[in-house]
């Protein structure tokens, strides 16, 4: 019972670094939130029918779940790989998908307050009226996260150590931030490099929360549905079945 109490306070101390390690997600959306708004807020987004302030709202948003899925949740669950937690947790009464379910649960709680506080600010200090419906925009957004961590869970299970998941997750996690669109504005980039770009699954993820915020086709919606949902099924199906406890 001690040992079980013991690894359990191993467990909250590791989430709650976890949490440190992502804060960056919650801090950068609002600087980019902020700063798009003062340079080119009201101004046409391209040659789109909306503004730079309408797109990086909906964009913003999905900068907490890139933070936690590529960085957060691989890394730490790489960690307690190398320091044999997740081992010590395979042998006790405690099952090692709790300490899993904590870490996806701390991801959620974060990414979440980014979201929350990119969405206040923009409402109250910025003047943001969404086009859309704020439901459909909620079950989007808990898409896209599904859909992500999956792929962030499957990372975590293929990486044998902290040094190749730290490698990965930096391969994945930068192109995914600053190409989907999630930080810079997508409609900026030149015509080549929307197409490159335009493979990334966060690159879509983040096309769908603007299709419903702005009330209006931003790719092809439909699609995206369809691409989340196989990546959600796929990952976590390779995720449960390439994971390895030690």
């Amino acid at each position: 019972m001690n040992k079980v109490l013991s690894l359990a306070k191993i467990e909250g101390k590791l989430a709650l670094r976890s949490i440190d390690g992502v804060l960056f997600g919650i801090g950068m959306p609002l600087g980019v939130l902020l700063l798009t708004t003062m340079i080119a807020g009201n101004k046409q987004a391209g040659n789109a029918s909306y503004t730079f302030l309408d797109s990086s709202f909906s964009s913003l948003l999905a900068v907490g779940i890139c933070a936690t899925a590529f960085m957060g949740i691989p890394l730490t669950i790489c960690d307690y790989r190398d320091k044999k937690i997740l081992k010590h947790f395979f042998v006790t009464p405690a099952s090692p998908g709790h300490l899993i379910a904590t870490q996806v649960v701390v991801a959620m709680v974060t990414a979440i307050i980014s979201a929350g506080l990119v969405a206040l600010v923009s409402v109250v200090f910025l003047g943001y009226r969404m086009r859309g419906s704020w439901g459909l925009l909620i079950a989007s957004y808990f898409l896209v996260m599904i859909a992500m961590y999956s792929l962030g869970l499957l990372i975590a299970s293929v990486c044998k150590n902290m040094k190749i998941a730290n490698l990965v997750c930096s391969l994945v996690y930068f192109p995914m931030l600053f190409l989907s669109g999630a930080v810079i504005p997508f409609e900026i980039f030149p015509e080549g490099m929307q197409k490159v770009a335009g493979v990334l699954p966060l690159t879509q993820g983040v096309q769908l929360l603007k299709s419903v915020s702005l009330n209006q086709p931003v790719g092809n919606p439909q699609f995206v549905l369809i691409l989340l949902g196989v990546i959600t099924v796929a990952g976590f199906g390779l995720a449960a079945k390439l994971f390895r406890w030690e």
